[in-house]
């Protein structure tokens, strides 16, 4: 059974946290303080508070909590690909790690790649970390969204086959203990947000694209 307000993925680290705490508070109680510690750590961690989202058939919703780190052109490494914009959020361990859908669409491509753990704060990581990069497609919208990891986050999760249709705002994935999460969005979109701004999953826009999707 799924508890209210917490992501599925934290319960077997509240499991095992309260077991080992209870254990080992039987020979020494003072170790149950440490252990209670992790163990509301884990608990705020894994939180998936309510949500009202914000619904815009037209335009991109960010996909993860945190602050905007970078808005910059990119271009995939195929040369048949067209060129999109790149906007790279930074999630610290203090924010929500769900990942949401920024656009209604369905999932064309699923591509898990090993790779480093460095900061996620840091640049370049996208070309060097371990990431699950997700490709969707609504009418003739190409967007993507990838999950990168960091010094801490070590896995991504996600919730999505290939072939699944998502909604704007849906729950894709999360990622664990600070990482970051890109949306690649078409060129010629009108970005509404710039490095610095923070950032809120299924509330903030983050662009607009310059005719509504039908």
């Amino acid at each position: 059974m799924q508890i209210k307000c917490l992501a599925p993925e934290g319960i077997p680290y509240l499991i095992a946290t309260a077991a080992v705490t209870l254990i080992v508070g039987l020979f020494n109680p003072w170790l149950l303080l440490p252990g209670g510690c992790l163990l509301l750590f884990f608990a705020f961690f894994f939180r998936d508070p309510p949500r009202q989202l914000t619904l815009r058939p037209d335009a991109w919703i960010s996909p993860a909590d945190g602050r905007v780190m970078a808005v910059v052109p990119w271009q995939d490494p195929d040369p048949e690909q067209p060129s999109q914009i790149k906007i790279t959020i930074f999630l610290s361990v203090f924010n929500v790690h769900i990942n949401r859908a920024p656009m209604d669409g369905i999932l064309t491509q699923q591509v898990y790649r090993p790779g480093h753990f460095h900061p996620a704060f840091k640049p370049h990581v996208s070309e060097l970390n371990e990431q699950n990069r997700m490709a969707f497609r609504q009418h003739q919208l190409n967007f993507a969204v990838h999950q990168i990891t960091g010094f801490l986050a070590r896995r991504v999760v996600s919730d999505l086959q290939v072939g699944d249709s998502v909604r704007q705002g849906q729950r894709i994935g999360m990622i664990k203990f600070g990482s970051c999460t890109e949306l690649l969005i078409p060129s010629g979109c009108d970005v509404l947000v710039k490095p610095g701004d923070k950032v809120i999953a299924g509330k903030t826009l983050l662009a607009a694209s310059q005719s509504p999707a039908s």
